[in-house]
């Protein structure tokens, strides 16, 4: 279990206090843009080889004993999950890798991106909750756990580095979207309809989802995520 954790917490300072921090711009200055996210890159591998080996590895050291209740609460925070996650690949997105041209739009903010500017990690904070509830032991707290902590410290941190990088552009696009899901919705700063999302998009990641629940979980890791008989 130990292993577990050291793997965890190398995982989770790469990214947290490398990554989203000044070490990173010193780092680049220093080694170079290219060399630097080749080591990054490695970097991160390694740490999430390690992770991998040790959640399999570690003991079974039972939480809370499997509930129904759970099961289907996980099964619907998958759900959105996935969703989330296929919105956020299709939908153009200025804090994402190469979204420098939809920051330069007056109306920068589109479909998803207006319930939340960070799709995808919000995605990621719904599949590990999802995974902690329904497998109630120690080894998926302290794996799920570290992802949890990454996607709640990663939006922040990249909206600092656009921040920095698109101080004029930046802005504007803030005001049209929200971090926390509907926020900017709720607070009368842009309105949002399902057309806009994309039901091709949402139907796209229910049908993934199915795929996923039905077929590729138990193919892929032995183990059936619903109670379904």
């Amino acid at each position: 279990m130990l292993s577990l954790f050291l793997a965890s917490l190398l995982f989770l300072a790469i990214h947290a206090f490398i990554s989203g921090t000044s070490l990173r711009a010193k780092l680049v200055a220093k080694l170079g843009e290219k060399l630097y996210m080749a080591a990054f890159a490695t970097l991160s591998a390694g740490a999430l080889f390690w992770l991998i080996l040790s959640y399999g590895a570690a003991p079974h050291v039972e939480l809370w004993a499997d509930i129904t209740g759970l099961q289907h609460l996980s099964m619907l925070l998958m759900l959105i999950a996935i969703v989330l996650a296929v919105l956020a690949f299709s939908t153009p997105n200025p804090t994402a890798t190469g979204g420098d041209g939809a920051l330069k739009r007056e109306q920068a903010a589109r479909g998803i991106i207006k319930v939340t500017r960070h799709p995808f990690l919000v995605g990621v904070s719904f599949w590990a909750l999802a995974h902690i509830l329904a497998n109630g032991h120690l080894a998926s707290l302290i794996f799920f756990g570290g992802f949890l902590a990454l996607s709640l410290i990663g939006p922040p941190q990249i909206d600092a580095k656009r921040a920095a990088k698109f101080p004029e552009d930046w802005p504007r696009f803030l005001a049209q979207t929200s971090w926390l899901p509907f926020a900017a919705i709720l607070q009368g700063r842009t309105r949002v309809t399902m057309a806009e999302i994309g039901w091709g998009r949402i139907a796209g990641g229910v049908a993934l989802y199915l795929v996923i629940l039905l077929l590729l979980h138990q193919w892929a890791f032995g183990v059936t995520p619903h109670p379904f008989p």
